[in-house]
């Protein structure tokens, strides 16, 4: 595959993220003054499903162009056939320029001429080695962790591991495997020892931890969008939410009890810092927010106690999924570069032309410029 369409696709990718952050906030914003503000769990399902599909979407996009629609619409050819219309209120060489952005930015970028792109590029090589270590490290750290357990119950290919250097329960898994960590303290308290197994078990069923692996991969390639940062923000609270709601609402749960308990899985977590050593990809009962800022515990405590939607609403999340999907699909067609030269990009090069020999024929002349003039004999 050619350099410049790898670096389009790259382009892509973060561009798709930048935009698809900014709709689901946008209906996260209108989720919140509805019916389905409490609805975390397909909330969820939602935004894991969106995250694999922004993933694979610039590959899709370059599949898409090569062997079904060669030139799909783009707003690069939207904005042309305005501008002709008398639409856009700009010259022909600004909006010439405007288009021109991002050709010219892919170029700087490969012939690595010019001493910014020459930065840009040593920036994101070094951004990208320093994540992909810090990810090495994570995982050996894990494995560390794993290999200090023991064995102490095993259902199916779920395991289920003691820990004597952990303060908070987290799980992960391998291949295979499936594994909860749980720390010793639990064993002498059964009744957070059962709150804590479901609530793993529950992470597992929402396929938590297939997305953080998700999330801990693209890490090294998005380290620099902040929108990246915002996302996996946006999940992983959702996460939490959803599993504390998809306990809380089974019939005689011990609602109490459970708050309870993340409450001194938090006040446990506080006492030891070590416990915050990166290791991934795992998720844990709880994280450092809730141990940092008490308001962030108590909006998880809220969100566990809050009342889900009576109904499933299988319409509205129907929509809702439409909506999202489509909003992103159209968004990685529009932002795709034009791939020839359509009669109305001919009729703005034109125009262009005009508008240069116009300008510099009303520039005024010198008598140096002019040259030398023989009198007539």
């Amino acid at each position: 595959m050619e350099p410049d369409i790898l670096l389009n696709a790259y382009l892509d990718l973060n561009l798709l993220l930048i935009a698809g952050t900014v709709i689901w906030c946008g209906i996260r914003w209108v989720l919140r003054r509805s019916e389905l503000a409490t609805a975390y769990l397909p909330q969820l399902r939602l935004l894991n499903g969106l995250t694999a599909l922004l993933a694979m979407t610039p590959l899709m996009i370059v599949a898409f162009t090569t062997w079904i629609v060669a030139h799909p619409p783009n707003l690069s050819d939207m904005l042309v056939s305005q501008y002709l219309q008398g639409n856009v209120s700009l010259t022909a060489t600004q909006l010439e320029t405007l288009l021109g952005l991002r050709e010219s930015l892919v170029r700087d970028l490969l012939t690595q001429r010019a001493l910014w792109a020459q930065a840009v590029y040593w920036i994101c090589i070094a951004g990208f080695v320093l994540c992909l270590l810090h990810l090495v490290v994570s995982v050996a750290r894990l494995r560390h962790s794993l290999s200090g357990t023991f064995l102490w119950k095993k259902l199916g290919r779920v395991e289920l591991r003691v820990s004597d250097t952990a303060r908070v329960a987290f799980s992960t898994r391998g291949f295979r495997t499936l594994y909860v960590v749980l720390p010793q303290e639990l064993l002498s308290n059964p009744r957070d020892l059962n709150l804590t197994i479901s609530h793993e078990l529950q992470h597992f069923r929402q396929r938590d931890i297939e997305c953080e692996f998700l999330l801990e991969m693209l890490r090294p390639l998005l380290f620099w969008n902040p929108a990246f940062y915002v996302w996996r923000r946006e999940i992983r609270i959702l996460r939490e939410y959803a599993c504390d709601q998809a306990l809380t609402s089974r019939r005689n749960f011990d609602v109490r009890g459970y708050c309870e308990c993340l409450i001194r899985a938090c006040h446990a977590a506080a006492q030891e810092r070590v416990f915050f050593t990166r290791r991934s990809p795992a998720v844990a009962l709880v994280d450092r927010r809730e141990t940092r800022h008490r308001s962030t515990l108590n909006r998880r405590i809220l969100a566990a106690t809050a009342t889900p939607p009576a109904a499933e609403q299988k319409m509205g999340w129907t929509m809702v999924s439409g909506l999202l999907v489509g909003s992103v699909l159209i968004t990685a067609m529009l932002i795709q570069r034009p791939s020839d030269w359509s009669q109305d990009r001919l009729m703005l090069s034109t125009i262009v032309n005009l508008e240069r020999l116009a300008t510099r024929n009303s520039q005024p002349v010198s008598a140096f410029q002019s040259g030398f003039v023989t009198a007539s004999q």
